[in-house]
């Protein structure tokens, strides 16, 4: 407080001059340390307070540090402060860009921060948009921070070629990679609630929403005929605060008598967004829906461009891999392609670049499995819903995760027989349809998910690695099981272990070992 009411005393050109000489002495220990947090930092704070900046004189140290080391993360975020503060144009930065690429396509720095520049220099006109999306009520800020806006077509195709240039230069540097993996782009998904799903059985509603939310704050209103309800909202398994389906009961006795027709609607405040079900006379469960081809979930999800332009990338990136057929790179972008354009029509080749990923960078074998299980999965959603059907089979694929499976709350029959998965994560619990559950010749050992599922009756887990009674605690959350096949399982070589599971399991009545 004393050393500020000192400078308040001091002449203008005074206070000036001492900022001025500790701005000098930074730069010195910036020369000996250009890494240093605490110089860039104090060097901001010093700035800000400059009764006469010179903004012109910080770009210019920001120029010299990053041409030395492009990757000297303090400089790009005191860089970013001074762009702010000194009102540089969007147009100035885009150029700094291109001179910082051009300088070295290995400017991973360089290329991120052009990606968030793009979208506010050349956003894609309205007309250019999905029909399917509707447009925000407001404009997001500009901000260099701001991905919502997605670039002209116009703007893409220069990009393109640029990218182009750096991935035929040096296709082995991941840097111009990842920048053509952001303009394929991913469109950020519309908050919405795409289902609501109720249940007279159970008395029980469920909401799927297009991100995850919180139960206890999303602001969810239920209305039914007309009243609002007082119910508790609630995530499927109590491993979950943040959820994309939630539930509540109503009050017993509410809709279960099926001479009366109800209509629901369900209003996510926050959003200013509901969606309405009715539930009609003699029928045990309704729902209203966007489904997965709908809302574009899987294909917009990865691109928003038009079929033309991705055919024209598919097409020089399948040129590159022919000059670089072991290139991870080149094929990862092929198959990002392939399902931006047609995910089901591409399904064989795409398989078949995944095991040639797998074989070039064994080290991220893994992780390729899990993605090409990403993307069958998504393939099986959509066929399941252009067949209109809500059994949900995808048998001898080698699955070694699951996803997606807030869209499958309608399902009621699943097989997923005959994969590689270990595990039935918390998010299975998002199955509140599912009726008959198959999963023989895989290797669980948790059964984590199976929570709480009320209309489920079957299970077959056959030649597993079930082999403890705690593995199978979770069953106990199920009301409705009666058949339970756990042959093949090293549980089944326990002691009494037939009595023990009647105890923990008093609805099973079909019960193989």
């Amino acid at each position: 407080m004393e050393q500020s009411s000192c400078f308040c005393c001091r002449d203008e050109n005074e206070v000036q001059k001492i900022y001025e000489a500790e701005l000098s002495f930074l730069e010195s220990c910036l020369k000996v340390n250009p890494k240093s947090y605490g110089s860039w930092h104090h060097r901001g704070w010093v700035s800000a307070r400059l009764p006469r900046p010179d903004w012109a004189r910080e770009l210019g140290l920001c120029d010299r540090c990053l041409s030395l080391d492009d990757r000297n993360f303090h400089c790009w975020d005191y860089r970013r402060m001074v762009v702010k503060v000194s009102g540089v144009s969007v147009e100035q930065e885009l150029g700094f860009t291109d001179r910082l690429i051009c300088s070295n396509f290995s400017n991973y720095s360089s290329w991120h921060y052009r990606s968030t520049l793009l979208p506010l220099l050349h956003p894609e006109c309205p007309e250019q948009a999905s029909p399917h999306r509707e447009p925000p009520l407001s404009p997001p800020p500009h901000s260099p921070q701001t991905h919502f806006h997605r670039v002209c077509e116009e703007q893409l195709l220069k990009e393109y070629e640029l990218v182009q240039n750096a991935v035929f230069t040096d296709p082995n540097d991941q840097s111009a990679w990842f920048y053509y993996r952001w303009l394929l782009g991913r469109a950020e998904r519309e908050e919405m609630i795409s289902c609501v799903y109720v249940s007279r059985e159970q008395e029980r509603v469920a909401v799927t929403f297009s991100r995850p939310v919180n139960a206890l704050s999303v602001g969810l209103l239920l209305v039914l005929d007309g009243q609002p309800q007082r119910v508790e909202w609630r995530s499927v398994h109590p491993h979950f605060k943040h959820s994309p389906v939630l539930i509540c009961d109503l009050p017993p006795g509410t809709i279960h008598d099926t001479t009366n027709e109800h209509n629901l609607t369900v209003h996510w405040t926050e959003k200013h967004n509901h969606r309405e079900c009715a539930l009609y006379t003699g029928r045990t469960e309704s729902w209203c829906r966007d489904t997965a081809t709908d809302q574009e979930l899987f294909r917009s999800e990865l691109s928003v461009e038009k079929t033309s332009v991705l055919q024209s990338e598919l097409l020089s990136v399948n040129q590159l891999q022919e000059l670089e057929p072991l290139n991870k790179w080149c094929l990862l972008t092929i198959i990002l392609l392939m399902r931006a354009l047609d995910p089901l029509g591409y399904e064989k080749e795409t398989l078949a670049h995944f095991q040639t990923l797998k074989e070039v960078d064994p080290k991220r074998s893994a992780y390729y499995s899990d993605l090409c299980s990403k993307f069958m999965i998504e393939n099986t959603i959509l066929k399941m819903e252009y067949a209109e059907v809500r059994v949900f089979s995808i048998s001898d694929q080698n699955l070694t995760t699951l996803c997606h499976l807030d869209q499958l709350l309608l399902v009621t029959h699943i097989n997923l027989s005959s994969n590689r998965l270990q595990r039935l994560p918390p998010q299975f619990a998002m199955l509140q349809c599912l009726e008959v559950f198959e999963a023989d010749n895989n290797s669980i050992k948790s059964l984590e998910g199976v929570y709480c599922l009320p209309k489920l009756e079957e299970i077959s887990l056959k030649n597993n690695k079930i082999s403890t009674l705690a593995d199978l605690q979770p069953l106990a959350s199920c009301p409705k099981l009666t058949h339970l096949d756990l042959r093949g399982n090293p549980i089944t070589q326990t002691a009494g272990v037939e009595s023990e599971l009647a105890k923990l399991l008093p609805s099973v009545t079909d019960l193989q070992l």
